[in-house]
């Protein structure tokens, strides 16, 4: 008698853009927080739900969607000053690895796109859930956080401050949180 070997389980997961939010935070003049996100987000998991840490993850973020709320600064924002929409229509994270329990607290490994330039990034994740919709469609949510450097993704542009300091920091927070369908 001959074992067969049990083919893994592919699931798919498609970001659910309604109840998700990619957001950002940085400091203006050194003294506030200011924060804005992104309308535009496509995301997808393609794994076997036994072995999440081999899930295969990708989101697109499309740069002109961004928003703090603030036209002026918002197309400021799209100009070539900082993510220069014309050029570099979107971001791209494609993750690389999950450190700890895909299925509790862990640490998410990726690739981040800016700009043209691909830096790898580690963001502190969590499992949220899962539940059945109305619909009868079965739902995943997580939630992730995490510090990147806009220098070291050619987002250099600032004005230094008078009185000292400068007008954007370098250091900006995401956080992300994304809810997810199985197809």
């Amino acid at each position: 008698m001959t074992a067969s070997a049990t083919a893994p389980e592919t699931t798919t997961w498609q970001l659910d853009p309604v109840h998700s939010s990619v957001e950002f935070a940085v400091k203006h003049l050194m003294i506030v927080t200011v924060r804005g996100s992104f309308a535009g987000v496509e995301a997808s998991i393609v794994g076997d739900e036994s072995k999440p840490a081999g899930a295969t993850v990708t989101v697109k973020v499309d740069t002109a969607t961004i928003t703090t709320k603030n036209d002026q600064r918002d197309t400021h924002l799209r100009s070539a000053d900082f993510f220069d929409v014309e050029k570099y229509p979107s971001i791209t994270f494609v993750g690389k690895r999950i450190v700890g329990d895909g299925f509790g607290e862990f640490q998410f490994v990726g690739d981040l796109t800016i700009r043209g330039v691909t830096k790898q990034i580690t963001l502190d994740a969590a499992f949220e859930g899962r539940a059945k919709d109305p619909w009868g469609g079965t739902r995943i949510g997580f939630s992730a956080k995490g510090k990147i450097r806009r220098s070291e993704f050619g987002l250099t542009w600032n004005q230094v401050l008078e009185a000292g300091g400068v007008a954007v920091s370098d250091e900006v927070k995401i956080s992300v949180d994304a809810q997810f369908v199985r197809k």
